[in-house]
């Protein structure tokens, strides 16, 4: 007997016998150097076939904005914010605001349709603490997502509302061991 393996194409629906609930997964640190981690998976879950957005609120310097998404990949979709310069401060110009909030709202309008699979939402935790996107609005994307959706939230000082509603939380820390 051989099996056959049937691979799926990107306008199929899987046919599971049971329904996957997609994950709200949480990556903090005290530093902000822990992209690579979460992009790698990003990556490898995009090479397996499964349809990925990476947002970057408070990056920018790229004149990209979520017209113009980068793709890496057929299945990697990668949008920063439409700034001149990435965004360390609350204290941001009208301008800058409202290119943020039209990610904020491409983003949301996006994981409706259930175009992607994957989802991460890179220092989310710093535009929420910084007031630029405000923590009830995030709360209510995440329960409205479709169901199969899988969600990676990142950044350091991750609001406590979230981590509540987190189904895993990775901490990144430094050690320092001689």
């Amino acid at each position: 007997m051989v099996a056959q393996l049937e691979s799926p194409t990107l306008n199929s629906t899987p046919r599971l016998p049971y329904t996957v609930q997609g994950l709200v997964q949480v990556f903090t640190s005290s530093h902000r150097n822990f992209f690579t981690t979460v992009m790698a998976q990003a990556l490898r879950i995009a090479g397996q076939g499964t349809p990925v957005l990476v947002v970057q609120f408070l990056k920018g310097g790229i004149g990209q904005g979520h017209e113009h998404p980068m793709q890496l990949g057929q299945n990697l979709d990668w949008i920063r914010c439409d700034l001149p310069r990435c965004i360390d401060t609350p204290h941001l110009e009208e301008a800058e605001t409202h290119s943020l909030l039209q990610l904020w709202q491409h983003t949301q309008n996006v994981v409706y349709e259930g175009k992607y699979s994957l989802v991460v939402l890179d220092e989310l935790s710093l535009a929420i603490n910084f007031g630029l996107i405000p923590e009830s609005e995030v709360l209510a994307f995440l329960e409205k997502r479709p169901p199969h959706v899988d969600i990676i939230l990142t950044g350091p000082e991750m609001p406590h509302v979230l981590l509540e509603v987190a189904d895993q939380i990775t901490e990144i820390r430094r050690s320092h061991r001689p």
